[in-house]
């Protein structure tokens, strides 16, 4: 099965190699096979590629066979370099001595360090045991990186040498536009056409991808083998490099010359919402030096290539950030309502759960997986479209305005923050002709660097799908800043595709040295990189904007950190430092993965209210309802109904861990406590309450019933069914679910103020009052956190929200039917 295994895992690692050339026909190289070409038994068993050792070696031997690419590439650069060399002393030279050093600068080195590690590798592949070491291979070929930094520093002038000689001189013209590229061993001595600009980029788009591919090895490596330390040394060492070079390797392959002979590279783009003629469109958006142009992508029929069409451009001479006044009409933005995206989220995540049990199934799974992707796709496009509600307006000074929907101020700010940096620059306005213009557009498939909308259904199967669980976040202080302000910062995490803010600090007055030191609980769907924004608050009244999506509070400083599970999945805190303009935002975090989370833990000290059985709370109480539940309840009511997104926003942890301590040792200060707390944070305390009960609120025991009855398709048989469960609960567990579901009601009564609607309501509490059992879950054979988080959660959902739009149920009426039915479930 070797050369199986290995054509599997080649496709992804070596996705946009090149295609090689044989006489008049294009074909594949043998070794970078595309999905049509791959077996059934190919799919399947890529499906099935346990991890571990095994996959190491699929990981080394797809780079193994990419780097044989690369060996190829530079050795076609070489090729004409020695000829160019030898005329340059003669009398009719093509080139000066000095234009071929300039332009060929350091490849020869290059070459020569990466031929020696190919030919050190081989043999090691090739003789593949779990015994082998290739981690000094790698340490090795990082120490070397230095080579590196002085080919990017050339680079720049390389290429402006290289084109200039182009100009001048037509026999070097003939030759850098005809580099011809060997194809692979194996691959019957094909060659490919390539121009020397774009050779010469190869090297800089190398180093990117063995980082890449040193994420990948340490995935699979064991921390107990010796290559494990000498791997993330040689990771260390390139992720240092590529920092370092960052801003010099930016510009990438991403100019084209205008027709007065200007450079006019792409700077960024990416895929925006545009409000226009009052509906949501999906733009590709393309940052140039000069202008900005927003496209859309033309259906095109299927083998066709893919094709821009420009709606509009700006000449970012004439391009202004648009301020609103009170005389200015706002266009209406519809906003859906929240339980709608959440609905959609849900049967994502069930697709996803799908797919993952089609692709374990031992026939007739290909054509099933490509149904659910699709369907899968469609869900997340109109997720993606339909989320962004932060507005990002653009203005041409001598035309129309432009609005686009974001759903991260933080993108929004990127955005912003590249037009001006272009815009210190001595900009002249640029009006193309239409002949100028299509060929601009035609150029983006070329230029763009995102290639598809950021769903996961266009990712490859064995791309980290996130983390699915609780991250705990401790934000506690920042320093930097030169003046003293109003400080406070906001969290942002990705899922499905697009960042949501998540949570705020409170603002920290007056000062140079905020010390915030709140802990916040931040629930994770498929979640990659965490965000932190710090703002200067804007009290100015007459700043405030009318839109109430707009942000205007200042954006002091913003960075990430990529949520890498083997460093935050820990039992301790993982304590980390952004730097941002400056200013220096110090947080802690740790991560609790959705199968850990399922596990309810009881108490250890019965004393408490907190992960003790309800029926013993209750009990040692005598009261129908625990405290607990009466007194946060009464508070939310008291001061909490009108609240926005009541039970929806995160509460600050450590106020809530505090009401957790009180109520668990019946602290004296309870009532105080509860008058003095924010009220968000005692929404948070009882929604942990019913999370942290040993078992659901609706029992373990009852829960297949609860699944099979909100399935019933006659509402007479559904009815019957869902009362006679109710019935089946204890009584501690019923009267206290009936309490709550009419507060629930009364909270939903009061949705045009506070937005929460039923829908919201059964979503935030539906999974909390009624999960599946561990013995459930293996059951099951749910193996992955994202299917432990779909399982069944939508059907949580419907629970909940059968009984929260059903008449007022009476304990006592239910008691009293109890006589007419078994209680046998």
């Amino acid at each position: 099965m070797e050369e199986e295994e290995v054509l599997c895992y080649l496709d992804k690692v070596l996705e946009d190699e090149d295609v090689f050339e044989c006489g008049d026909m294009d074909v594949e190289s043998p070794l970078i096979p595309g999905d049509m070409l791959l077996t059934p038994v190919h799919r399947q068993f890529r499906g099935d590629i346990e991890k571990g050792l095994e996959m190491k070696k699929l990981v080394l031997s797809g780079f193994l066979a990419s780097e044989e690419i690369y060996i190829n590439q530079l050795e076609a650069l070489l090729l004409p370099m020695r000829p160019l060399k030898a005329t340059a002393t003669t009398s009719q030279p093509v080139l000066s001595i000095q234009q071929v050093e300039t332009i060929f600068y350091k490849i020869q080195d290059i070459f020569e360090i990466h031929k020696e590690f190919y030919d050190a590798l081989l043999p090691h592949i090739q003789q593949w045991d779990e015994k082998v070491a290739v981690g000094h291979l790698f340490k090795k070929l990082a120490s070397q990186l230095g080579v590196y930094k002085a080919f990017v520093d050339n680079y720049k002038t390389a290429v402006e040498t290289a084109e200039k000689c182009r100009q001048a001189n037509v026999q070097f013209q003939q030759i850098s536009e005809n580099l011809k590229v060997k194809g692979p061993k194996d691959s019957k001595d094909c060659t490919t056409n390539v121009t020397m600009e774009a050779l010469l980029y190869k090297p800089i788009d190398r180093v990117t991808r063995s980082t890449l591919v040193l994420h990948d090895l340490l995935k699979h490596t064991p921390k107990d083998h010796p290559d494990f330390p000498l791997l993330q040394d040689a990771l260390r060492i390139s992720q240092n490099f590529l920092s370092s070079i960052n801003e010099e390797i930016d510009p990438r392959r991403t100019a084209i010359t205008t027709p007065k002979g200007e450079a006019r590279q792409l700077v960024k783009d990416g895929f925006l919402v545009e409000m226009s003629e009052g509906s949501r469109k999906l733009r590709h958006v393309f940052l140039f030096t000069d202008l900005l142009l927003c496209a859309k992508m033309k259906k095109t029929s299927a083998g066709r290539h893919q094709q821009y069409e420009c709606k509009w451009y700006i000449p970012l001479a004439d391009l202004t950030f648009q301020l609103l006044d009170d005389s200015d009409v706002l266009p209406h933005i519809q906003v859906l309502p929240e339980h709608e995206i959440e609905e959609i989220k849900i049967k994502i995540s069930v697709i996803k759960s799908d797919i993952q049990k089609e692709k374990k199934a031992l026939k007739g799974q290909s054509r099933n997986v490509e149904r659910l992707r699709k369907k899968m796709n469609e869900q997340e496009s109109w997720l993606l479209l339909h989320s962004p509600t932060i507005p990002f307006r653009i203005h041409n000074k001598h035309g129309k305005s432009y609005l686009f929907l974001l759903s991260s101020d933080y993108e929004r700010s990127e955005w912003r923050e590249s037009i001006q940096k272009l815009q210190k620059k001595d900009l002249q306005t640029c009006q193309l002709s239409s002949v100028e213009l299509q060929v601009l557009t035609s150029s983006c498939c070329k230029l763009r660097t995102v290639h598809n909308i950021p769903v996961t259904s266009n990712k490859d199967d064995e791309e980290t799908s996130g983390l699915y669980g609780f991250l705990h976040v401790i934000v506690h202080s920042a320093k930097g800043f030169k003046e003293s302000a109003n400080l406070y910062c906001t969290l942002e995490v990705d899922s499905y595709g697009y960042f949501v803010s998540k949570a705020k600090t409170r603002v920290f007055r007056d000062t140079t040295e905020p010390q915030w030191n709140e802990e916040f609980e931040i629930e994770l769907e498929g979640s990659q990189c965490l965000r932190i924004l710090c703002y200067e608050k804007c009290y100015d009244k007459t700043k405030l904007n009318k839109d109430d999506n707009e942000i205007v509070d200042i954006i002091m400083g913003k960075g990430q950190v990529q949520l890498d599970p083997q460093t935050v999945q820990s039992k301790n805190w993982h304590v980390d430092v952004i730097e941002m303009n400056g200013i220096k935002v110090e947080f802690s975090m740790k991560f609790t993965s959705r199968d850990l989370s399922l596990k309810r833990t009881p108490s250890k000290k019965q004393s408490g209210v907190f992960g003790v059985k309800i029926s013993i709370v209750t009990k040692r109480e005598r009261s129908k309802v625990p405290y607990i539940v009466r007194q946060c309840i009464e508070e939310v009511e008291k001061r909490g109904i009108d609240e926005v997104g009541i039970y929806r926003i995160s509460g600050v942890a450590t106020d809530i861990q505090a009401l957790k301590a009180a109520f668990d040792t019946n602290s004296k200060d309870i009532l105080v406590m509860l008058s003095d707390m924010d009220i968000n944070a005692i929404a948070g305390t009882l929604k942990l309450y019913f999370r942290e009960l040993p078992e659901p609120l609706l029992t373990d025991r009852l829960y297949p019933a609860f699944m099979e009855g909100i399935a019933l398709s006659d509402p007479a048989a559904k009815e019957n069914c869902m009362m006679h469960l109710l019935r089946s609960l204890p009584d501690p567990n019923l009267i206290t679910f009936l309490s709550l579901l009419e507060h629930l009601k009364r909270v939903a009564d009061k949705e045009p103020i506070n937005k929460m609607s039923l829908h919201n309501l059964g979503t935030v509490f539906g999974p909390t009052l009624l999960r599946p059992s561990e013995s459930e879950v293996t059951k099951g054979h749910i193996t992955l956190a994202s299917d432990i988080w779909s399982h069944d959660v939508m059907a949580q959902v419907q629970v909940l929200l059968y009984y929260l739009q059903h008449p007022p149920i009476s304990f006592a009426e239910l008691k009293r039917n109890t006589l007419y039915f078994s209680t046998d479930v």
